[in-house]
């Protein structure tokens, strides 16, 4: 019989397609446990991927990011910080992490998404779990064209590239 802690995905449809995720319980329990709260909550259904870096990586999962949301995306979070739970898992491409600022105990609901290879945050950032579907619709978000946003780093993307909805849902 399979662990039931491991028996679910997480399904993110964009605006791009579908996207597939399987989750690490056994490195971020707690961590893996926010993000299906969050996830079945609703709290990412209608938020944007309003960091993009091609060849690094896309990260949503800011509220701010709403429609008719007024704070500065990429600054918000559920009201409250998840404590960090660095592991071993290596940050390659598809593999999903908790995005944070300076502060080790930062996340919340931000996470990212590696495109490419980003192993210089290994043991540095949370990673919860990898892409098992859904490595073309990574590809086609990574690719949008960006533009200047804050701090000079031309990350923010030239169109709205929406998290329409996470569903957490039986592993098959």
């Amino acid at each position: 019989m399979s662990n039931p802690a491991t028996a679910e995905h997480a399904v993110l449809k964009t605006s791009y397609g579908e996207m597939t995720i399987a989750f690490w319980p056994e490195v971020a329990p707690k961590t893996v446990a926010n993000f299906k709260k969050l996830a079945r909550e609703g709290f990412y259904n209608g938020t944007a991927f309003h960091r993009i870096i091609k060849g690094f990586m896309i990260q949503g999962g800011c509220p701010n990011t709403k429609a008719g949301q007024s704070g500065m995306p990429g600054t918000g979070d559920p009201g409250y910080k998840v404590k960090a739970e660095f592991n071993t898992k290596s940050h390659v491409r598809g593999v999903i992490s908790m995005a944070r600022s300076s502060h080790p105990d930062s996340a919340g609901s931000q996470f990212f998404i590696c495109h490419g290879d980003a192993k210089f945050l290994d043991r540095q950032y949370t990673a919860f779990g990898e892409l098992v579907k859904g490595g073309d619709v990574l590809e086609q978000i990574a690719t949008v064209p960006t533009q200047g946003g804050g701090g000079g780093e031309k990350s923010t993307p030239v169109e709205r590239v929406e998290l329409q909805s996470v569903t957490i849902v039986p592993a098959v």
